[in-house]
């Protein structure tokens, strides 16, 4: 990689990507919880911490099915010496029943059984001759067991009751939800999910998927920040599509906030300096704008109204898609509780070369060839590169590059840092 020059420009002063985040997250503290069922609570955030109710496992039982004996009759067996034992009981998983087993005496036993009293050892069916058809009335041992306690899942060995399953922060998926299950936990206490709202503006904006006039396009800010709203955890309350007019764009943004509770209004456009800047004209007394050290995405916008942060971002398709990464989701994740903000991040060779903006973070859209698990590499998913118009190659990005503010130029085979966004 070839450095860039430090300097941005002359009189000019940025924010940089960390201090712009850090206002951000300043504001954006964690919503308060409910107490969800466990089918209704994965994706969210535990709240507070879920304990073990009970212990796990809740008793002794057979990790095998075999048959539960004494080790101290079988200690000996083997194929030229076997051991013969009475059958007296059998315990199938579910069975209460707990058999006196007196020297000797054996009892046959299911996986997840509870093991008797008596027993201190599981012999597994396959080491008895003939298996379970042949030891109706008699097993017979033809293989030691390895030791006193073999083949036995002792109570609480996993987890005792009372003690953490999972701390605050922890994200609920299926595993967890399990675990909390064997716990004997029914509900835990998870953060709610934030209400969003989301307003894209611009006249220019019609309809996708009908006919387009000159100067039209399609609309897809709203369903990109929609999409990826959800994917972050958050609800979606409203979604929708205003023209460059002040009182329309106004009457939208006050639904929002004032009716729909939004915790978080989105925009896209109308934050640059340009002549129909909506979103400055109505907010610009309510909210910050900020010029940030990145590529694309540059114009940013920041603050609170009522109870809800407010994000105005660039209306380009890339530097809406940069920017939410950026700043949005970091925000709602915080919302949730969340103490992991960011995505992971893994370093490749880049598989071509491309060129940056000097004194600015750039941020590609890109997409990783794993065609050699040995060796990965990433291109930019659009051929044009990075700019912040080139929509359709967002179909082709499973990940974004990022490069250094003071890197001017890319070489194939230069490592670049990669965030992962599957």
């Amino acid at each position: 990689m070839r450095a860039a020059s430090p300097t941005i420009g002359a009189g000019t002063t940025r924010r940089t990507v960390e201090e712009h985040l850090a206002v951000i997250l300043s504001a954006a503290s964690a919503l308060p919880a409910e107490s969800l069922a466990l089918v209704d609570a994965v994706g969210r955030t535990l709240a507070a911490p879920v304990h073990a109710r009970v212990d796990v496992p809740l008793f002794d039982n057979s990790a095998m099915d075999g048959f539960a004996v004494r080790f101290a009759d079988v200690a000996a067996a083997d194929a030229a010496h076997p051991v013969t034992l009475r059958v007296v009981a059998d315990i199938p998983a579910g069975s209460s029943v707990d058999p006196t087993l007196l020297p000797g005496e054996t009892a046959r036993i299911m996986t997840g059984a509870p093991v008797p009293t008596a027993a201190d050892t599981v012999v597994p069916v396959e080491h008895i001759h003939g298996g379970f058809a042949e030891s109706t009335i008699a097993a017979v041992v033809t293989v030691s067991p390895r030791g006193e306690g073999a083949h036995i899942r002792r109570r609480g060995e996993d987890v005792r009751a009372g003690e953490e399953v999972a701390a605050a922060g922890t994200v609920i998926g299926p595993l967890q939800a399990t675990a909390f299950a064997a716990s004997g936990v029914d509900r835990v206490e998870a953060v709610r999910r934030p209400r969003v709202a989301v307003i894209s503006t611009g006249s220019e904006l019609a309809p996708t998927g009908g006919e387009f006039t000159r100067g039209r396009i399609p609309e897809s800010n709203a369903i990109l920040l929609a999409a990826s709203c959800r994917q972050a955890g958050a609800d979606p309350v409203l979604v929708t599509t205003v023209t460059d007019d002040d009182a329309v764009f106004g009457a939208a943004f006050a639904h929002a906030v004032d009716a729909l509770d939004a915790d978080l209004v989105v925009t896209s456009g109308g934050v640059s300096a340009g002549a129909y800047e909506v979103v400055r004209s109505v907010l610009s007394d309510r909210i910050a704008f900020a010029s940030v050290a990145m590529q694309p995405g540059e114009p940013q916008a920041f603050g609170q109204v009522g109870g809800a942060l407010v994000f105005g971002l660039p209306g380009n398709p890339v530097s809406v898609a940069m920017s939410f990464e950026a700043f949005v989701r970091p925000a709602l994740l915080a919302l949730q509780g969340r103490t992991d903000l960011q995505r992971p991040t893994i370093r490749l060779p880049a598989a071509t070369g491309w060129r940056t903006k000097e004194g600015r973070r750039q941020f590609v859209p890109a997409c990783i060839d794993r065609s050699d698990p040995a060796r990965w590499t990433v291109r930019p998913a659009a051929a044009g590169g990075s700019g912040s118009h080139l929509a359709a190659g967002l179909a082709r990005a499973d990940a974004y590059a990022i490069v250094p503010e003071d890197v001017a130029t890319v070489t194939a085979g230069d490592l670049v840092d990669v965030v992962l966004l599957s």
